[in-house]
């Protein structure tokens, strides 16, 4: 077997163990991610707390499971949403042609001009900063949905531009065939591999952008556990080097993210 087969399925492995372990966080451990144990902080590893505890006394294996399962089941969903909105706007680009292909093209060149995370920064700061956790989550990655659509819409325009004068286009348009139905049943299934690609580029970007905004206080809200706010912890170097278990949730990201990429499909698997 191929080497580079070999780390796309350990890659891909590791992934659905972590999905998993997201997923069914409350079999893989018994403590709650709010549990304080005011007797320990920042207590190394043991066999009671695999990861130690943190600064307020909370199990750091618990947060870094229930953490995982608002990062990265949670980036899908915001990386779907911006694809299905790509899809759906560079699809009819594509199709219609003429003022309407120019607007659209004209909005995504705005909204790739201004800085994501910059927009983010500004629209989540009319938010109050007390938000109730669960919707500071919802918060987060909707708007990661509804912004981050123009990075990938220029390639759907793209592809779908080369099958409007495609014969089987032309076929449908000369049979009577609505603009409607030809979108979808013929131009979205033909990009189904493109959009595919781009929704698996967009996953791990989202989880690295929740992570910043987290870290910055603007993403997800404790007590609820996000990648980004338990990499807060890491801010006082003194505490780490004297508590190194506390990088693992930095680890944990950096390999999910490698992950991610290498298991990225390739141009062959996607043309």
């Amino acid at each position: 077997m191929k080497p580079a087969r070999m780390l796309r399925l350990a890659s891909t492995g590791f992934l659905c163990a972590i999905f998993l372990a997201g997923l069914f966080a409350g079999g893989i451990t018994h403590y709650s991610y709010a549990t304080q144990f005011r007797e320990l902080p920042n207590a190394a590893p043991s066999a009671s707390h695999f990861f130690g505890t943190d600064g307020l006394g909370r199990d750091l294996f618990a947060r870094v499971i229930y953490g995982t399962r608002v990062s990265l089941l949670l980036a899908p969903a915001a990386a779907l949403l911006s694809t299905l909105i790509a899809g759906v706007l560079g699809a009819f680009a594509g199709l219609a042609g003429g003022w309407c292909e120019k607007a659209v093209l004209a909005a995504a060149d705005l909204g790739m001009a201004l800085p994501l995370l910059f927009v983010l920064l500004a629209l989540r700061a009319f938010l109050p900063l007390d938000l109730d956790p669960i919707l500071s989550v919802v918060a987060t990655f909707v708007l990661l949905g509804f912004l981050g659509w123009p990075s990938s819409l220029r390639v759907v325009w793209a592809a779908s531009r080369d099958l409007r004068n495609s014969e089987f286009i032309l076929l449908a348009k000369a049979t009577g065939c609505p603009p409607l139905r030809i979108l979808l049943r013929h131009i979205l299934p033909n990009l189904r591999p493109v959009l595919f690609a781009q929704f698996w580029i967009a996953i791990p970007v989202y989880v690295l952008t929740e992570a910043t905004l987290s870290m910055l206080g603007l993403g997800v809200m404790e007590p609820l556990p996000s990648w980004g706010n338990l990499l807060r912890g890491l801010e006082d170097f003194s505490v780490v080097s004297a508590n190194p278990w506390r990088t693992c949730p930095l680890i944990l990201l950096i390999l999910v993210v490698i992950s991610f990429q290498l298991i990225l499909p390739r141009q062959e698997e996607i043309a």
